[in-house]
């Protein structure tokens, strides 16, 4: 098998974790282990696992003046981001949740266009139309009456905030993953995401009766903290060496479909008109500003 084969398989494996991820996590909460509380097993969970590897990773040492910015990359994708991602999932669908996470190129692009003033086409206006009318649409139309998602307009919404946090997170990363290995940012991005999530999350994680947890609801967890969390990053840092940027980025493509194909397979969520024609105008919206102009030359 050649080497870019097994980097195709690593960066589908990644999509394949997160996409599961919206049905596995959602179906914890809130019965077992709040929110909250998740997001903090999920952070100290994922900081133990990076500081273990960095013992195998290259030792460097933060400069003074990349501090402010390493708290600010934990603070948006680390923090806020989480936090609204699963408060979200308890109040919504997987199915909502892996379309609405799909926005986030959207956001990138509008950041990178009001920050680094990067240029805003035709199409790219009418991508971020479509993007957002199909988001809109799952806000204010996607409500159903379903115990286990209490208020799904406002789980949408949360989505929303989800994806631009991360959408600022990867702006402000950028420069830092040029200077340091992966491993050295993520060691530290999660050891300050402990710190700043514990006063908002440890109420909640301390109401969790670990004792009668049962063994399938440990595994569930398990596979939040060491695949979705720390599996799927070090599986698309593997696939980077092989691929090209824009290559790993079209699989966000897929994980909706490979999302929406799970729950409904698990019996967790069901398609209806709305989702349907909300999720074709988000994945369309996202294409149109992803879109490479044909005179530009491909990241590498």
């Amino acid at each position: 098998m050649d080497k870019r084969t097994v980097a195709l398989i690593a960066a589908f494996g990644a999509s394949l974790i997160y996409a599961i991820n919206h049905t596995i996590a959602k179906g914890v909460m809130p019965t077992y282990i709040k929110p909250f509380g998740f997001i903090f097993l999920r952070v100290i969970g994922a900081a133990s696992l990076f500081w273990i590897a960095s013992l195998l990773a290259p030792k460097q040492k933060i400069e003074k003046s990349d501090w402010p910015r390493i708290i600010a990359c934990a603070l948006f994708g680390m923090v806020i981001n989480m936090l609204m991602f699963f408060k979200g999932l308890e109040l919504s669908t997987p199915i909502n949740s892996s379309v609405m996470i799909t926005i986030s190129p959207i956001l990138v692009f509008i950041l990178s266009a009001i920050f680094i003033k990067e240029k805003i086409t035709a199409l790219r206006t009418i991508g971020i139309l479509l993007g957002f009318s199909g988001a809109l649409g799952l806000i204010l139309f996607g409500a159903e009456n379903r115990q286990d998602a209490p208020n799904i307009p406002l789980g949408n919404l949360l989505f929303i905030i989800n994806a631009a946090s991360y959408a600022v997170y990867l702006i402000i990363v950028k420069p830092l993953t040029a200077k340091y290995h992966a491993i050295t940012l993520m060691k530290w991005f999660f050891f300050f995401g402990v710190i700043i999530n514990f006063p908002i999350t440890i109420w909640e994680f301390k109401e969790v009766q670990w004792s009668s947890l049962p063994m399938d609801v440990v595994y569930k967890m398990a596979f939040v903290v060491i695949g979705t969390t720390f599996l799927t990053y070090l599986l698309n840092v593997f696939a980077l060496k092989t691929l090209k940027a824009s290559t790993i980025g079209a699989f966000i493509y897929l994980q909706p479909f490979l999302a929406i194909v799970f729950a409904i397979t698990m019996g967790a969520d069901s398609l209806n008109l709305v989702k349907v024609i909300s999720s074709i105008l988000v994945f369309i919206g996202v294409y149109l500003v992803t879109k490479r102009p044909k005179n530009t030359t491909e990241d590498l």
